[in-house]
């Protein structure tokens, strides 16, 4: 059995199947393998608290091998499935190394490949913007914010002053939402220990194309939201976009031109493009199409033998949005894995057709995000709405029962409980994502080289 990706429906589906097929493995009559371009597995929804420093970045990756002891994990990117001959092609090989290509027959194949930022053609964004979907690019962000501080700080230039204390984020969505307001809450904590820097000289800016933000939550929690961030002075353009980041400018559709030296793309996500390099039928999106019981859909519109999928990159219809697929969370991606695990299970007892086959049909809405400390917005599993302080504990209990790892959710934990009893840590370590640099710099540039390894060189 061969698992395409170990985010979080992979590993998810990866640890229900290690724990309900645990004599079948041990015995030798399965092996299930993990094909994951990183040795961890990530979970997303806590990312702002990562970027805000209330979580240890290393908290929330979980590794798979010691996760899945039951399961083989390649650290590898799979570059082409080819169904009909039941092989998967992957590349072992580090960025920059040379090709190191293997060959990964299955009988079962299990596709989780997750998602990937989803990007416009906006000029200037590849050179100035800013990513929000790893932890690098959540520590990235938090060493950038902080870094602004110190520089509009240090700086007389008043244009490069504004320019540094001015923050956009470009989508309005959960992941954007929720780093915004993270951060905002950490620099407006970051800014006391400044002397001439306040919390009012900071600029934040969130655009959303759409006339809402948080547009899988409610109306009534997001008009909430809406109300709360603008209260704290953030500048909210909505039925916007962006136009341009030429020269560190953001220009917007609404005619307004302002320097920001950060920019942050939050606008969404689309599917894995490894699954365009794959023979199976994909919908216009590029996802897996699904039946309910999250198997894949043939070009007859029949299950696909030995074909499964869950997560971001699966189309599985949603009974209570009238067919329409899932939408890309946590909460589906977890939930499918469960049930996709169970019905693998039951299929390799009684066929594909087995009657024992369960379809998918999400529980009520329990979605959450952080808005800052003791500040969040949340739906309960009665279909009640909460918020404030309830709402926070929620979220967090929530998260932390969800985090798949034991080991994680005790970290997680105690880094709250530290973070309730001391002050934020508001320390920039930019140089951590430059290591070498100290070291080069130490080398005589008009040299050419340093040192040679002789005497000489060691003096």
């Amino acid at each position: 059995m061969l698992i395409a990706g170990g985010g979080c429906a992979g590993m998810a589906t990866a640890l229900h199947l290690q724990r309900g097929l645990r004599e079948r493995l041990r015995r030798g009559e399965v092996e299930i393998t993990v094909v994951e371009p990183h040795a961890y597995s990530t979970y997303h929804p806590l990312l702002a608290e990562v970027a805000a420093g209330s979580i240890d970045p290393r908290h929330v990756v979980v590794p798979l091998r010691r996760a899945l002891p039951d399961c083989r994990v390649l650290t590898a990117r799979i570059t082409r499935i080819e169904h009909a001959a039941r092989r998967a092609l992957a590349d072992a090989a580090g960025p920059g190394e040379p090709p190191a290509p293997l060959e990964l027959p299955y009988d079962v194949l299990v596709l989780a490949p997750g998602s990937v930022s989803r990007t416009a053609p906006v000029p200037g964004l590849a050179e100035h913007g800013l990513g929000f979907s790893t932890v690098g690019d959540a520590v990235h962000l938090r060493n950038h914010v902080l870094e602004q501080l110190d520089l509009a700080s240090a700086t007389r230039d008043p244009a490069l002053r504004q320019s540094a204390l001015t923050f956009v984020f470009v989508g309005a969505g959960y992941a954007g939402v929720g780093a915004l307001a993270e951060l905002e809450d950490m620099a407006r904590t970051a800014v006391r220990s400044y002397h001439n820097v306040r919390a009012e000289d900071l600029r934040w800016v969130l655009v959303e194309t759409t006339d809402r933000i948080l547009a899988e939550e409610s109306p009534e929690l997001a008009e909430h939201t809406l109300g709360q961030l603008r209260e704290r002075g953030v500048d909210i353009r909505l039925r916007t976009t962006l136009e341009s980041a030429v020269g560190g400018v953001a220009a917007l559709s609404d005619g307004s031109r302002f320097g920001a030296r950060t920019l942050v793309w939050t606008a969404g996500v689309r599917p894995s493009p490894m699954l365009r390099d794959t023979d199976l039928p994909l919908d216009a999106l590029g996802r897996v199409r699904c039946l309910a019981t999250l198997q894949a859909v043939g070009p007859d519109g029949r299950a696909l033998p030995g074909v499964w999928a869950a997560g971001d990159g699966a189309a599985v219809p949603d009974p209570h949005a009238d067919g329409a697929p899932c939408a890309p969370n946590a909460q589906h991606a977890v939930a499918q894995a469960e049930l996709l695990a169970r019905n693998i299970a039951v299929a390799l007892d009684g066929g594909p057709h087995a009657p024992g086959l369960v379809g998918y049909r999400p529980g009520p809405a329990a979605c959450s995000t952080s808005l800052g400390l003791h500040r969040a917005v949340a739906h309960t599993r009665r279909g009640g709405r909460i918020t404030g302080r309830r709402a926070w504990w929620l979220h967090r209990a929530r998260h932390l029962r969800w985090l798949p790892s034991a080991e994680r959710r005790a970290r997680v934990l105690m880094d709250w409980v530290l973070g309730g009893v001391f002050s934020r840590e508001v320390v920039s370590l930019g140089a951590m994502e430059h290591p070498r640099a100290v070291f080069e710099d130490g080398f005589d540039s008009g040299a050419g080289r340093p040192p040679g390894p002789g005497p000489e060189g060691l003096r």
